[in-house]
């Protein structure tokens, strides 16, 4: 076995870093301190152990195991329980947008109270409030909606385990079946085939036992123990407990074989618990949590500076400082686009909505937009690349050629063993029915067994040649065959004779070399090799011991592995067509781990192991992560690591695993993605759960991911450059105009109009061309974008200024209705109107087109616009009727507005190469 070190050199200090290196600094002091404690028990003998937690070979007293309970308490693991209701409510409404319009909505509130006594209630005080209370409320009912469905998901079964237990000092032990959780430190536990083990064991006695660590280590085959029957003098060959053969750890099952153990630790002291305990609590920001605080601080940036200024600006030229204030508060409304947290949910919603029709289950709403922005997939191996099943790959005489009469053999023996069929057993058995074969057993009868076990690791049956209508001579009849399958070095070393094209010939060194180079080839192909050999015999008795196993004829080997999917290198070409990097991140060795790589088209390269990442700093591990594709002998620490150091290089970072050497990954992980067939933890780290473990699904919600984000983005650009240019066009009124250029209350519904007009967004598509590439928040871009195109809009606010004062004599208080009245509706239509400018970086409803829904929402909006200075809501609002000539000219602002904005749309896409 191998040396692993469970932790890297550099830990993370316990403070002055994020909660994320806090959280992987406390993973890796756990684990390792869980490890080492492990290891000394693995290195003792079985009577120190027993003696060290005060336990006998017989068991505990059942008083005895009352004591330890109530002192150590239950055997279960720390996790994270779905939060209360109303602690997801709350959550829901923690949101800086929905801050800062909650902020305004005090304020105006405020405002309203000291004038309460003369003015009518501030209507928009209860508009805000509703677009608060919507977005918040919509965030709740789905989030609370996917985590009811993730938490029906788990098992809701109760589990027992076999303890030895006494009734009192000098009572006989008797083994009865207790729940889990009340398993304590000192039970010694009976474990059989199927059992999941129930606690971290040191085995005292074990035969033919066969330990499923796919969850803790990610093999693919179980893993055998030693056979502790005839001395237990301990190990110390490993520092890893899930290498040493005399442990067997929580999490794990049994396939086959029989063993007691004693229990040396419990819920959270044992090595599972170490990782778990770590992963309960907040969870760390992701790409969307840091994408949605930075354009919000750029916003309310631009609301800190351009605020005041309106403020100062009318209080000076107009003298009025409440009004100034009043309109100062309007400005600031306008600017927020507050229908971003409704518009965010909608869109996150809809997108949890389409998924599910796909069998995925969101659990956390934003992780459909870092499903998006992901860059980099780190996936197991197992189920996802391949199809999680052991299969028998090739059947091979000692030359490497396929031979059947190997597949014939192998499956005689597999067949009449009358012990438990392990998964290597079910392959051969599967092959021979899948391939249609003769059914060769037909021909023999059972005369006997002698059994697997760790030591010969073989195992041979004898068999009679039945007489079929004659076929078997009489020189057959009076014969039995012994037929071996073990491992290749034991079978190799007990042959005297090798098939060889179909001749029996003496095993000579050339022929031992050239038979153990073809079993070396497959080993090196990720394949695990077994050997098959004969010995014929005269049936002079019924009864064979180990002593017969020798004189043996070599007849080939098998090969087996877990086959690729047949869709998985479809699917990675998917991703990769995508801009989305899979990297394989497995516990499994290195060979099987490039062998399944390679089949499925992956660019292996150098295959780094888990023992080399230990070696890095993180500045090292930063520079190979980036340049390595397969990562193998993978444990949780180092997983997280590898993750954490992807992240560091600017990538956004999805984890796909099912195991509890995942949980630690998943969590760190931008979007964690896990199945329904996960172990709890698993599920309770992840961020989405597959209920197939296929990566096409993962490449349909990578797509709906960027879709969703796009549309977010789309809204986000549009509404803050919009907002920007209109208050950059009321600075320059404010400054030349003796009066307000529109009223509060005027901006107000404009603003509103505009947002309703928005609520049609989720429902747009995006171009192709968008969602090829993962797509991540630039706060930085959007801040461009609001700076180049806000400024365009403005320039046909002012020449509607110009209009309306020169050509319709709005030029005196006595006429700013009418000056108010051509603006509102000139602003409304430029802004909505230019949705379909700055939707796509193509020319609009030529090359694309937007969904009904917006083209709809912008024609209602726009008619709206046009309507409401005819309207009754004209006197309220402080408006007038345009005249008709009034229209002509909008219609070429409307169209010289569109060609300028296209143009600069170009220029801004040659100089920035980006759009969205």
């Amino acid at each position: 076995m191998t040396n692993t070190t469970l932790t890297p050199q550099k830990l993370a200090p316990p403070g002055g870093r994020a909660r994320r290196e806090r959280k992987a600094a406390e993973l890796e002091a756990g684990t390792r301190a869980v490890a080492e404690r492990l290891a000394r028990f693995s290195a003792l003998p079985g009577s120190q152990v027993l003696q060290d937690v005060r336990a006998t070979p017989q068991g505990l007293r059942q008083d005895e195991a009352g004591e330890r309970l109530e002192r150590d308490g239950a055997n279960v693991v720390a996790h994270d329980r779905g939060p209360r209701w109303y602690a997801q409510l709350a959550r829901a409404f923690r949101n800086p947008f929905i801050l800062i319009l909650t902020a305004l909505v005090v304020i105006m509130y405020v405002q309203w109270l000291q004038v309460a006594d003369e003015e009518p209630f501030d209507p928009k005080i209860p508009i805000l409030g509703a677009m608060v209370l919507i977005s918040g409320l919509l965030r709740f009912w789905q989030e609370y909606r996917s985590s009811a469905a993730a938490t029906a998901l788990r098992a809701l079964v109760t589990t027992t385990t076999a303890v030895q237990r006494r009734a009192g000092r000098d009572a006989a032990p008797a083994t009865v079946e207790i729940p889990m959780d009340r398993v304590v430190k000192g039970d010694v536990v009976r474990l059989a085939a199927g059992d999941l083990v129930p606690a971290d064991l040191r085995l005292l006695t074990a035969k033919d036992l066969m330990i499923s660590q796919a969850a803790l280590s990610g093999e693919s085959l179980p893993t055998p123990k030693a056979d502790t029957r005839t001395h237990d003098y301990g190990q110390s060959t490993t520092t890893d407990p899930v290498e040493a053969d005399n442990l067997a750890l929580m999490g794990t099952s049994v396939t086959s074989g029989t063993a007691t153990g004693v229990v040396v630790a419990t819920g959270s002291e044992t090595y599972f618990g170490s990782m778990a305990g770590s992963l309960v609590g907040e969870r760390p920001e992701t790409s969307f949590d840091t994408g949605v605080k930075k354009v919000s601080y750029l916003l309310i940036r631009f609301m800190l500076v351009m605020v005041p200024l309106v403020f100062a600006i009318n209080g000076f030229t107009k003298g009025d400082w409440a009004e100034a204030f009043t309109f100062a508060v309007a400005v600031a409304v306008g600017l927020t686009p507050e229908m971003l947290p409704m518009v965010v949910t909608t869109n996150l919603a809809r997108g949890a909505v389409t998924m599910s029709r796909h069998k995925v289950v969101v659990k956390r709403l934003n992780a459909i937009q870092n499903l998006g922005a992901m860059d980099v997939l780190c996936t197991d191996k197992t189920g996802t690349l391949t199809e999680d099943r052991i299969v028998l790959d090739r059947y091979l005489d000692v030359r490497g050629g396929e031979d059947s009469e190997v597949l014939e053999y192998a499956y005689l023996n597999s067949h009449f063993q009358t012990g438990l069929r392990n998964l290597l057993d079910q392959a051969v058995i599967d092959r021979v029915l899948e391939a249609e074969e003769v059914v060769v057993d037909a021909r023999f009868t059972m005369v006997d067994e002698i059994p697997f076990d760790f030591a010969r690791r073989r195992m041979s049956v004898v068999l009679a040649r039945n007489e079929l209508d004659g076929s078997a001579d009489e020189h057959a009849a009076g014969e039995h065959c012994l037929v071996t399958k073990g491992a290749v070095e034991e079978v190799l070393a007990l042959c005297t004779h090798i098939t060889d094209r179909g001749a029996r010939v003496p095993l000579t060194d050339a022929l031992r070399r050239e038979a153990t180079l073809t079993a070396e080839a497959n080993n090196r192909l990720g394949l695990r090799v077994l050997a098959v050999a004969t010995r014929t015999m005269p049936a002079e008795r019924e009864t064979y011991t180990v002593a017969d196993e020798a004189g043996l004829t070599l007849i080939g080997f098998l090969a087996f592995l877990d086959p690729p999917k047949k869709d998985a290198a479809r699917a990675l070409q998917a991703l990769a067509d995508n801009g989305v990097a899979v990297k394989v991140v497995t516990g499994d060795n290195e060979l099987v781990a490039a062998r399944v790589c390679a089949d499925v088209g992956i660019d292996v390269g150098r295959v780094v192991t888990g023992a080399e990442v230990d070696g890095l700093d993180d500045a090292e591990l930063r520079v190979l992560a980036a340049a390595t594709t397969v990562f193998a002998k993978a444990n949780p620490v180092q997983k997280a690591r590898i993750v954490r150091a992807l992240q560091a290089e600017g990538h956004t970072v999805g984890f796909l695993g099912d195991g509890i050497n995942d949980a630690a990954a998943l969590r760190d992980a931008d979007v964690g993605i896990s199945v329904d067939t996960a172990v709890d933890i698993a599920k309770e780290s992840a961020d989405i759960i597959l209920l197939e473990k296929d990566l096409m699904v993962l490449e349909r919600g990578v797509i709906q991911g960027r879709q969703t984000f796009g549309n977010t983005i789309k809204y986000i650009k549009m509404t803050a450059s919009s907002n920007f240019g209109n208050v950059f066009s009321v600075l320059v009124a404010s400054a030349f105009i003796p009066f307000q250029p529109m009223l509060a209350m005027q901006l107000l519904v404009q603003n509103l109009a505009y947002d309703i007009s928005q609520l049609a967004t989720p429902w747009d598509r995006m171009d192709k061309d968008y969602l090829r590439e993962p797509r991540a928040w630039d706060a930085r871009g959007i801040g461009r974008f609001m700076l180049v195109l806000g400024p365009t809009s403005s320039v046909f606010d002012i020449t509607t200024y110009l209009l309306m004062w020169h050509v319709f004599g709005a030029n005196s208080e006595a006429h700013q209705a009418l000056f108010q009245s051509g603006w509102f509706v000139e602003g409304l239509l430029t802004q909505t109107l230019v949705v379909h400018m700055l939707r796509t970086r193509k020319v609009p409803f030529l090359q694309s087109r937007a969904t009904a829904p917006v083209l709809a929402m912008t024609a209602l909006v726009m008619a709206f616009g046009m309507w409401v200075p005819f309207s009754p809501l004209a006197g309220v609002l402080g408006m007038q009727a345009l005249p008709l000539t009034y229209f002509p000219w909008l219609a070429g602002t409307l169209l010289a507005y569109c060609l300028l904005t296209q143009g600069v749309k170009s220029w801004y896409i040659r100089r920035f190469n980006t759009w969205l």
